[in-house]
């Protein structure tokens, strides 16, 4: 199996608000989010490609255009936006455009990260 990621990066808020008042994620807050799509393939295309890292430039701007200096909760319409969910969110968008998705990966800082699978 062929596998190629690429990331992309983008700053903005949110706020975890079902969590207790004492929790620090329940306050506004922001971070420098980076995403990373991987795709598969048992084979390659007529380049010797998986895909095209030029193809996937529609994530860059779907990121720019909708999330980069933003506030989550408005973005997704969730008071929880966590992680998990920003990586399954961009894990449907993807394989809707690119069948070789296998995952996403989203950190929220350098040490933690959260990833979807199927």
């Amino acid at each position: 199996m062929y596998r190629i990621a690429k990331e992309f990066a983008f700053s903005a808020s949110h706020q975890l608000t079902e969590l207790p008042p004492e929790h620090q994620c329940g306050r506004l807050h922001g971070h420098n989010y980076v995403v990373v799509v991987e795709l598969a393939g048992a084979e390659l295309n007529a380049h010797g490609f998986v895909r095209d890292y030029h193809e996937l430039a529609p994530l860059k701007r779907y990121i720019d255009d909708e999330f980069d200096h933003r506030h989550l909760n408005d973005v997704l319409e969730d008071d929880m936006v966590t992680a998990e969910r920003l990586a399954k969110h961009f894990y449907d968008w993807c394989a809707e455009r690119w069948p070789e998705t296998a995952a996403v990966r989203v950190s929220e800082t350098p040490k933690t990260w959260a990833e979807y699978r199927p």
